[in-house]
């Protein structure tokens, strides 16, 4: 599950955990190296670090170094989901709401390491 630590993050996890057909085995967040904050809405990695201690769900980081391109941002993401998917992980579920765009690129991108993409809200 890709984790921001917002409340919408929060909803589909509450969600995918409320029904018997979605396994969550872990949670994965983007940060920013150069600020240790995550890369969506500048939260601290502390608080996503206690966060997911208290949901006892195993966190996984994706580091970005400071300022990246769209293409460099590309390859940390495919270098980073291709060890879950050689563990047989097919899925990475999103609480993205009432965005086309973003959702036609996760799946995308999701597709090229040969993943698929949950959207529950």
């Amino acid at each position: 599950m890709n984790w921001s630590g917002g409340k919408d993050s929060s909803l589909c996890l509450h969600y995918l955990l409320q029904h018997s057909e979605f396994q969550v085995v872990g949670l994965l967040t983007s940060v920013n190296d150069q600020y240790g904050r995550v890369s969506m809405h500048g939260i601290r990695q502390s608080l996503i670090k206690a966060q997911a201690k208290e949901l006892d769900i195993p966190l996984h980081w994706i580091r970005i170094p400071g300022d990246v391109t769209m293409d460099e941002y590309n390859q940390l993401m495919l270098e980073t989901l291709r060890p879950f998917h050689e563990e047989g992980i097919t899925h990475c579920a999103f609480g993205d709401i009432f965005l086309e765009d973003l959702r036609a690129y996760r799946e995308e991108k999701l597709q090229q390491a040969g993943m698929q993409s949950l959207f529950p809200l």
